[in-house]
């Protein structure tokens, strides 16, 4: 099985008629190598519900992938003909256009991780980064439910780039690598504050719950 891991950015292109042409290669090439995956991360940035103030380049490619998509059809004479597997990725379903939910009637709810897991994540990402003692993974990943690895992920950048902060408000003279020398340990208190800055995930799945699940 070959997979095609496709980015929206690797379909747009500022001149006109590239992105209809680069949308048709990716079709073409997936039935030169099929059997054949083609999987769009961050699909509700490509395929959100179409507006009547979408670019005209926009609504052309959205049209074209939809119909492309439309004739993967299977050949009742070859039933090996066109064995293409179209995937989408999102963390905004509700955004997605009704076109597109038609087009895809198997969906897949990757739930929010658990208290464990956000504790696995939190080790992860801070695996490498250097802690105060009063750091406690536990207690933050209690306080992050309904929070995603994308969300951790960003607590802990938060959280790192608070002694960034203060390092530059010292107004430090001295050079670059002793100002870096100089960097702090990160403190439970940097993550308190990132908490309270990165908004959870709970609306959005509230709105996949009620797109799909009800």
């Amino acid at each position: 099985m070959t997979n095609q891991f496709s980015h929206v950015t690797s379909l747009l292109d500022k001149w006109y008629g590239e992105s209809q042409k680069r949308t048709a290669a990716i079709f073409s090439l997936a039935r030169k190598l099929q059997p054949t995956i083609i999987f769009i991360d961050e699909i509700d940035s490509f395929m959100r519900t179409r507006q009547t103030d979408d670019h005209e380049c926009t609504r052309m490619v959205k049209t074209q992938f939809m119909t492309l998509w439309d004739g993967l059809e299977t050949d009742d004479s070859d039933p090996l003909s066109n064995r293409v597997l179209i995937i989408g990725a999102t963390n905004r379903a509700q955004d997605l256009d009704a076109a597109i939910l038609r087009r895809m009637p198997t969906r897949y709810h990757i739930s929010l991780p658990n208290l464990n897991q956000r504790m696995r994540i939190f080790e992860l990402i801070l695996s490498d980064e250097q802690l105060e003692k009063d750091v406690d993974l536990e207690q933050l990943a209690q306080q992050t439910t309904n929070y995603t690895g994308s969300d951790i992920n960003e607590i802990c950048r938060q959280a790192a780039m608070q002694r960034i902060v203060e390092l530059c408000h010292q107004q430090l003279t001295t050079n670059a690598e002793e100002s870096l020398s100089q960097l702090r340990a990160i403190k439970q208190a940097d993550f308190i504050e990132a908490i309270k800055k990165v908004r959870d995930s709970h609306q959005h799945q509230q709105s996949f719950n009620k797109l799909f699940l009800d």
